[in-house]
């Protein structure tokens, strides 16, 4: 069943009903547009929770930062962040797959119904007009043929008449036989009108009309199915990135599972453990059987602090960071306060006149200004380079810290003269490449960095070994570097050797070139293929043949030379720019 037959004589029906579903299809994509924005300010509502509960960068170096709780709360906002990419990722799509494209076919639809209303439209003023020709015609011939019967009924009257005269009678016979000829001739004009409106009536009802409104049917039709494929889309956008979404929810869970109260425990142990000694018994002076004055005035030494403190505070917790007096367990580490003497004994020489005092002199010796008391660390901390100011264990792990940084610091400089010192030596081989002489400043600038670096490494080192890390220190000891590629030498005196100290740039190589040996090989980043034939002749460079292929072991890191290997394991530094690098994705 088609339009073109069931419904031949509803022409207004069928114009109003595809306006009706073009409207359709704009409704749907202004509802489709709705719903982009509300997923887009969804998603952007997100970010911005995201990063309003983000840590700032000036931040993430707080130690709480360490806590699994925090990292995963972290990963719970990167994971919200990633869930809010993807609620841009539907509205994008919808935009793209559902909004535009039904707005294009819309168009395209809109244009075709148009041109089949205006087919549909001629063929009806076609006919009408064929029509109004017939009318004409008929009216035409209806005129006609009444004056033809009167000009009969006067002719056949004048015959009859007795005072007509011949020429009278002979006049209105010719009058009426032109009458009757008009008439045949109207006649067979209406008839011919008839026929030809007939005929394109049959056309229009028969065939022009129905092939339109099939048109319009199968338009109506195509529209349908465009629209159904619209209302799938809706889902199938959603649906497709439902597996991600379900990544970042399970990246949440994930999070959750991640937290470790007892590692978080140990963390808060780890970055707080000052290494101080519990406070010891106080020993009981027995003044009822008469001490010695000295040894009275030598307990001077242990102080009282803690029980006053106690007496006075029994309310509050963690009385030991609370106290500001000296305990005897922050004496050990540096010196013991001298004994007492014996009982009734004779005073100790070391006391002089003034035991109370010279007990006062020693504790102001022994104990440094740095662990005068925990509230001195907590009110007014004194920073010092050396992390004094610290307790011992946070103070060898901060020095630890840093001597890391210095030798990372070290080997960069450590490379950078190396590379100059190539740079230096191919320039002198090969003028045309550049000027050595415009590198003067910046090996000496590099030289100058590698002997302050050395000088900061060996006084943290030194640090370190008093703060009780010797063991630790020990790894720091391999990384010092001097010109010589070793320690400084010294005489067995302790004085400098005389001899004269080889270019840095050399000893650099030489030390260099004992870790290549001795290090496993380096897995390779990518290939390079040489454009132009390079001699190698300085010491660290490997010659190279054009076309030849080589494995890059390490980029270049902005001096212009680019380390590689051949297959049978031979290594060393080209010019970047005679090869093009591929890397391994």
């Amino acid at each position: 069943m088609d339009w073109g037959t069931e419904l031949w004589d509803q022409y207004d029906i069928i114009e109003k009903h595809t306006q009706s579903g073009l409207e359709l299809v704009e409704k749907y994509v202004k509802f489709v547009k709705e719903r982009t924005e509300i997923e887009q300010n969804y998603a952007k509502q997100l970010r911005n929770l995201s990063k309003k509960y983000n840590l700032k960068r000036s931040s993430k170096d707080e130690p709480e930062c360490r806590l699994s709780s925090y990292q995963s709360f972290l990963d719970i906002l990167n994971e919200t962040n990633d869930y809010a990419g993807q609620r841009e990722l539907i509205a994008e799509n919808m935009m793209m797959n559902i909004c535009i494209d039904l707005t294009k076919y819309l168009q395209e639809i809109k244009q075709e119904r148009k041109t089949y209303l205006m087919e549909a439209k001629k063929a009806q003023q076609s006919l009408e007009s064929t029509y109004k020709q017939l009318d004409s015609s008929k009216k035409r011939f209806e005129r006609e043929w009444r004056e033809a019967e009167r000009a009969a009924l006067y002719a056949e009257k004048t015959d009859q008449d007795i005072n007509a005269t011949k020429a009278d009678v002979e006049k209105a016979k010719q009058q009426a036989h032109m009458r009757a000829h008009i008439a045949e001739e109207c006649k067979n004009d209406y008839a011919a009108q008839l026929q030809k409106y007939n005929k394109e009536q049959s056309q229009f009802y028969f065939s022009d009309m129905p092939l339109i409104f099939n048109k319009l049917q199968d338009l109506d039709e195509r529209r349908v199915r465009k629209l159904a494929q619209g209302y799938i889309l809706f889902s199938d956008t959603e649906k497709h990135v439902m597996p991600i979404i379900g990544k970042c929810l399970e990246g949440i869970t994930k999070a959750g599972t991640n937290v470790n109260e007892r590692n978080d425990s140990m963390v808060i142990i780890e970055q707080n453990k000052s290494g101080f000694e519990r406070p010891g018994d106080l020993d009981f002076e027995d003044y009822s059987q008469g001490i010695n004055r000295a040894s009275s005035d030598s307990s001077l030494g242990t102080p009282k602090g803690p029980v006053e403190f106690l007496s006075k505070n029994r309310s509050k917790n963690f009385w030991l960071f609370k106290r500001s007096k000296l305990s005897p367990s922050m004496l050990p580490p540096f010196s013991t306060p001298p004994a007492p003497s014996p009982a009734n004994g004779p005073p100790s020489p070391k006391f002089g006149r003034d035991p109370l005092s010279y007990c006062l002199k020693e504790i102001n010796k022994t104990v440094k200004p740095r662990i005068s008391s925990f509230r001195t660390l907590r009110r007014s901390p004194t920073v010092t380079e050396d992390f004094a100011h610290l307790p011992p264990e946070q103070r060898r792990k901060r020095l630890q810290q840093r001597l890391e940084e210095i030798c990372k610091e070290l080997q960069k400089e450590v490379d950078q003269s190396e590379a100059l010192g190539k740079m230096k030596d191919v320039y002198e081989k090969n003028p045309q490449m550049g000027d050595p002489a415009s590198l003067a400043s910046q090996i000496n600038q590099t030289s100058q960095n590698i002997e302050r670096l050395r000088g900061e490494l060996n006084k943290y080192e030194t640090w370190l070994a008093e703060a009780g890390g010797r063991g630790e220190s020990l790894r720091y000891k391999t990384h010092s570097f001097n010109n010589n590629g070793a320690h400084d030498a010294h005489n067995p005196d302790g004085a400098h050797s005389d001899e004269s100290t080889p270019d840095p740039s050399q000893a650099i190589y030489a030390e260099f070139d004992d870790d290549f040996e001795d290090e496993e090989l380096t897995a390779p980043i990518g290939k390079c293929t040489a454009m132009y034939n390079f001699p190698g002749a300085s010491e660290g460079t490997i010659s190279m043949q054009e076309g030849e292929v080589l494995a890059v072991v390490e980029e270049d890191k902005g001096d212009g030379w680019t380390r590689v290997r051949r297959n049978n394991g031979d290594e060393g530094y080209i010019p970047t720019s005679y090869v093009t690098i591929t890397l391994n994705e």
